[in-house]
């Protein structure tokens, strides 16, 4: 019968929500543990304060352009002695001296080798290039 109140054997009634509460207390419980991984604890630590913060770092500048002559700190170089000279007055003056050598980028490799030994023989030990960032 078409309108009959009796239903078959293969009909559904109502919707099953086991598989649907098993995955949700699954996601419980590894959210639970993931998080007691996350929040790891912290130990309580008294940092020391600096006494001096506002230290002043002394830079010892070199530019190197492709064609004309090498410059330091902005003033004009005559030759490799008087460079020398100048960076070993500088880091006797500041022990903690740092060298920056600015070149062009057409400025051969040789060029390059042979300002590092300078500043190298005149006691600079810390050397770092500077760049142009490429817009």
């Amino acid at each position: 019968m078409a309108g009959s109140a009796q239903q078959g054997p293969g009909m559904i009634t109502g919707i099953n929500v086991t598989p649907l509460v098993d995955i949700t207390l699954v996601l419980l419980i590894i959210f639970m543990v993931t998080a007691r991984i996350v929040v790891s604890p912290t130990v309580p630590l008294d940092l020391p304060v600096a006494s001096h913060t506002d230290a002043q770092q002394t830079v010892f500048s070199v530019i190197i352009p492709k064609n004309g002559p090498t410059m330091v700190n902005g003033q004009t170089v005559p030759d490799d002695a008087s460079l020398v000279n100048q960076a070993r007055a500088a880091l006797a003056a500041d022990s903690a001296l740092r060298a920056v050598v600015n070149a062009d980028g057409d400025v051969p490799h040789r060029k390059m080798v042979h300002m590092l030994d300078l500043l190298r023989r005149a006691g600079v030990n810390a050397i770092a290039f500077g760049a142009t960032p490429l817009e």
